[in-house]
């Protein structure tokens, strides 16, 4: 039960054939185009200067859309995000920054080699400057699971 619409009878169905092949050309390139923004959106998304964190079994918390990341190297160091700055111009260097203000979480890290009274007194000179909304970041761990150790404590 077929009708023909072409005049010339049952032979011009070729003019009205279906394509029985899916056009993926587009597809994929929308997928390229998202692919490229997800490639240079993610570098800009994590903070590289390499500080060794201690773990914790803290439920983790939601991560706001720009966090200022203070950092404490392990030569003690500070730096925010990944620029270098002196402990004395750490508060007038946070004031510099665009869409900052006292309200703002200040995410303070710090290498597991630091010792806990240079945490503080890092703590100590944002609470000085107004910041007191501090939180302190380190790296998730399981629940019960032994910490790990450090690259120097390998045993033979």
């Amino acid at each position: 039960m077929g009708a023909s619409i072409a005049e010339g009878g049952l032979d011009d169905d070729e003019e009205f054939a279906e394509a029985h092949e899916i056009n993926v050309t587009p597809f994929i390139d929308v997928m390229l185009v998202l692919l490229i923004i997800f490639m240079v959106a993610a570098p800009l998304s994590t903070v590289d200067l390499p500080v060794n964190l201690p773990t914790s079994s803290a439920t983790p918390q939601k991560k706001p859309d720009k966090p200022v990341y203070v950092s404490i190297k392990s030569d003690l160091g500070l730096a925010i995000g990944e620029d270098l700055v002196k402990r004395a111009n750490l508060v007038s260097s946070l004031d510099a920054m665009a869409d900052m203000n006292k309200d703002h979480y200040i995410f303070l890290r710090a290498d597991r080699s630091v010792p806990y009274g240079e945490l503080i007194v890092v703590m100590e000179l944002l609470r000085q400057g107004g910041y007191t909304k501090i939180k302190l970041v380190a790296l998730e761990g399981v629940p019960g699971a032994a910490a790990p150790a450090a690259p120097g404590d390998a045993k033979p």
